[in-house]
Order: C-alpha cells, then sequence, then structure tokens
C-alpha cells in the first residue's frame, strides 16, 4: 500500500505543470477570427493616416521605396539558388495538392495525404536514378575498355597512316602529350574539373533534399498560407482575389497533373515500342522521355529525335520503325490524348505557349520551360480580368 501511494503522489506530480511554465505561443495563419467594424481592438483603434501630398510623407515613403526595391535587387541576386528552390517547391506543391485533396475527400488525413504523395514522387525520382547511374557506369566501363583497341585500330589504318606520312602527325601528337603531361596548370585543371563535377553533384543532392522537405512544409501549410495571402487584400477586394487566385492555383495544379499524366502515357508508349523493335537501353531512355515530356510543345520532339540517333546504333530500319511509330503517337497525342486530361487546365493560345516555353527556358532553364504555360495562363487571367475589366468599363 506504501508503494501504490507513492507512485500516485508520483503521478499527481507529473501531471502538474512546471513551475513558471507557460503555454508555448502559436502564431495563428491568419486569426481566426476577425474584430468586428464597431467592437474595440485589443491593441487600440488605428489613427488617421497622413495626407499623401505631405512633403515629408512623400520624400520618406520615395526613400523607403527606393531603399526596399535595393534591398530586394541585393538579396535577390545573393540567393538565386535559393529563390529556384522555393519556386520548384511551390510548382510541385501546386501539382500534388489536387491529389492531396483529392485524397482528403475519401477521408484520408491531409497528413497521410502529403506523406503519400511526396513519398510516390521521391520513389519515382529514386528509380530514375536507381536506372540511370548505373547505365552510365556501366556505358563508361565499356567505352574505357574499348578505347585503347579503338586507337590502335585507327592507328594501323591506311589513312592514318598516309596523312602520318606527310605531315608527321605521330611525332606532333606525342610532343603535344608530353607538354601536356609536364604542365602543372593543366593537370591542376584536370583535377579542378573533377572536384568541380563532385561539388556540383553534392549540391544537386542537396538541393533536391531541400525541395522534398520545402514541398512537404508548403503542403502542409497551403491552406493556411493561402487565408493568409487573402487576409493582406482589402476586405472590399478580398473575396475577388480569393476567387483569382484560386482560379490560378487550381489550373496550375490541373496542369501539372495532366501533364504528368501526359508524360507517363508518352513515355510507356515510346518503352513498349523501344522494347518490341530492339532500341538498347530502352528502360533509361524511356525515363528520359518522361522527363522530357514534361516540357510542352518540344519536349516531345526533342525525346524522339533522341531516342532516334540511339536507335541508329540498332541499325538505320530500326531508328526509322522508332520514328515512324513514335512521331505517329504524338500527333495522336497532339489531337486526342492532351485535350480530354488538360480540359480541365490551363488554355493557353499556340503563340503564346511557344514564346513563353522559350522565354523560360532561356531564363530559367528546364524549370523556366516547366512553369512557362502555367505562368503564361495566369497573366493572361489577370490581364483579362483586371485590366481589360477596368478598361471595358470606362
Amino acid at each position: 500500500m506504501a508503494v501504490a501511494n507513492v507512485l500516485l503522489s508520483a503521478a499527481r506530480r507529473l501531471r502538474q505543470p512546471l513551475p513558471g511554465a507557460q503555454p508555448r505561443i502559436r502564431f495563428e495563419m491568419p486569426p481566426e477570427h476577425e474584430a468586428e467594424p464597431g467592437s474595440e481592438a485589443p491593441f487600440g483603434s488605428p489613427g488617421p493616416r497622413m495626407s499623401a501630398q505631405h512633403p515629408l510623407y512623400m520624400g520618406f515613403m520615395g526613400t523607403v521605396g527606393v531603399g526596399i526595391a535595393l534591398l530586394v535587387y541585393w538579396i535577390g541576386s545573393n540567393t538565386t539558388q535559393l529563390l529556384l528552390w522555393i519556386v520548384t517547391a511551390l510548382f510541385i506543391t501546386l501539382g500534388l495538392d489536387p491529389v492531396v485533396r483529392w485524397l482528403e475527400r475519401r477521408s484520408v488525413p491531409r497528413a497521410a495525404g502529403i506523406l503519400l504523395s511526396v513519398s510516390t514522387l521521391a520513389v519515382a525520382v529514386a528509380a530514375f536514378f536507381a536506372t540511370l547511374i548505373p547505365t552510365i557506369v556501366q556505358q563508361v566501363t565499356q567505352i574505357v575498355q574499348q578505347a585503347p583497341k579503338w586507337v590502335q585500330e585507327f592507328i594501323d589504318s591506311e589513312f592514318f597512316r598516309s596523312v602520318d606520312s606527310q605531315f608527321g602527325i605521330r611525332d606532333r601528337i606525342s610532343q603535344e602529350l608530353e607538354k601536356f603531361v609536364n604542365n602543372p596548370e593543366a593537370m591542376g585543371g584536370i583535377f579542378g574539373g573533377v572536384v568541380g563535377f563532385g561539388t556540383t553533384l553534392a549540391n544537386g543532392l542537396f538541393g533536391a533534399l531541400i525541395v522534398l522537405v520545402l514541398s512537404l512544409y508548403f503542403l502542409a501549410a497551403l491552406p493556411a498560407m493561402k487565408k493568409w495571402g487573402y487576409r493582406l487584400a482589402p476586405r472590399s477586394r478580398r473575396a475577388r482575389v480569393e476567387a483569382l487566385s484560386e482560379e490560378i492555383t487550381g489550373s496550375v495544379g490541373n496542369y501539372v497533373i495532366g501533364q504528368a499524366a501526359v508524360a507517363v502515357l508518352n513515355a510507356t508508349f515510346a518503352f513498349i515500342v523501344m522494347s518490341i523493335i530492339g532500341v538498347p537501353f530502352a528502360t533509361l531512355l524511356a525515363f528520359v522521355v518522361a522527363l522530357l515530356a514534361f516540357i510542352p510543345l518540344v519536349g516531345g520532339m526533342i525525346a524522339g529525335f533522341l531516342v532516334t540517333i540511339v536507335a541508329l546504333t540498332a541499325g538505320w530500319q530500326t531508328a526509322i520503325v522508332f520514328a515512324i511509330c513514335y512521331f505517329a503517337y504524338l500527333q495522336f497525342e497532339a489531337y486526342f490524348i492532351s485535350p480530354r486530361i488538360m480540359q480541365k487546365a490551363v488554355a493557353v493560345p499556340g503563340a503564346v505557349a511557344v514564346i513563353s516555353v522559350i522565354a523560360g527556358g532561356s531564363l530559367l532553364g528546364v524549370l523556366g520551360a516547366l512553369i512557362a504555360i502555367p505562368t503564361a495562363a495566369a497573366i493572361l487571367l489577370l490581364v483579362k480580368e483586371i485590366f481589360i475589366a477596368r478598361q471595358d468599363s470606362r
């Protein structure tokens, strides 16, 4: 009984809060309850604003505006890589959010839906690299093993002998190789290139991890982030801002999901054709086709030409058969598959789509080409609903 009393007393003490402990302050995004127009705010009512025509106000605000612009430029120029990671994570978030909401409508908790969606994406990316890296290592090893034989065959050929007898190429090559080996700067450049490649690979892996973590956080906080953003708009325009924002984010999400479905179908068809006609490295090339198919308009064409070139190693007949089948599929996809899959996604005129893809690719590379069409669609929607509507009302 004494032991039981001691245990009960210890349990009661553990349940009591520590002396001086306070509950953790939680930041609400946004505050759940808005103050009524006639009610007293907890920090008092704001006073009247200074007149915008006051010289002191104009000078101060002009100086502040220039300072903020310079600060934003400095931050942007020094955090370019971080901004690209954030944009990539937001793009992935908007693409996975429709999947998460679809799972929520089927009684799956949002946390479980986020974990399932991001895990599926991570497994797909890991499968791509798990297929890509061993194939590259195998092919490079084969090239290194066969390179001495190819060089010796070229040296023993009649063409090289005739050229060497006229121009002395063999002696010239020996002299240049000796100079290169004895040049410390050249050897240092080779070492620096190897180190640079390792650094680039490490930065890429670190960036992928950062994007994955940011995508998790953005997916978890997306509803609260939207509410917070809507609260920044004036009350009279908040409903319109919310409607336009939901339309834009929904269109971007539908575009990403639709483009992913089109890319999977494209890669599946290419893999089946390559397996049937015997194109080498069919699995690796299927992943490459899926990746390029995410780039609208030109991605499929680039993938077709690339695989056709690889298929030439198996014979010109194989290359011709693949080119006919694949480019015929691209026509079928453009007229029958894409219109049905992308019917709820963005609608952008062809000329605007081409210009936006080229401009996005020039500015941000592959990422810019991927987000070019959703960005163009958002700009067109804002121009239609704001600028054109204002012009029509005049």
